[in-house]
């Protein structure tokens, strides 16, 4: 889901207002966007992902010079690093500070790479085995420097970012260091 306001115009979800109507036994959840300067640098930390393929679609239209578009998925894997059997990972994060760290890594990969845009979405909340958890495309003019910024967008994004797993296997629970 992009912005719904403009498609020409650039935003960045940075997570949702929740608000909670007392009394009526409900809460809302709206998404909330603040407005960047040139380029789409769009992140968004929430319970869902979205399509994407209409996200490769929205970088692709960024620019006419996008040559190349990078793409990674992270997903739940079946097994841990000890062998025991995942039963489920639980994300955690200070979003609002997850979304502005990730909005300075990529500014910084831009300036030293070159490439034209990147979007980032990182789940919270429970996800099971075999499900995305991650998406980060860049948009590059050529390949070589769009498959640089990935991999330390990745590494940055393990390392910098506020955002925390604990991961849940048929032997009990743990928080998972970043590797």
């Amino acid at each position: 889901m992009g912005c719904p306001y403009s498609k020409t115009t650039s935003y960045w979800l940075v997570g949702e207002a929740r608000i909670s109507h007392i009394g009526l036994g409900m809460v809302m959840r709206w998404p909330f966007y603040h407005r960047l300067g040139a380029g789409m640098m769009r992140v968004k930390i929430s319970e869902n992902l979205d399509d994407l393929s209409g996200l490769i679609e929205e970088i692709k239209g960024v620019s006419n010079e996008v040559g190349a578009i990078i793409v990674f998925v992270g997903v739940v894997r079946g097994l841990s690093s000890e062998g025991e059997r995942v039963l489920r990972l639980e994300y955690e994060a200070y979003e609002e500070q997850a979304a502005k760290k990730l909005e300075n890594i990529i500014a910084e990969l831009k300036g030293k790479y070159g490439i034209i845009d990147a979007i980032v979405e990182h789940r919270v909340g429970v996800a099971s085995v075999g499900e995305n958890t991650v998406y980060a495309l860049v948009a590059s003019k050529h390949r070589e420097e769009g498959f640089k910024s990935i991999i330390e967008l990745i590494e940055r994004l393990k390392h910098e970012v506020p955002i925390w797993k604990k991961e849940v296997t048929e032997r009990g629970s743990r928080w998972i260091e970043s590797t």
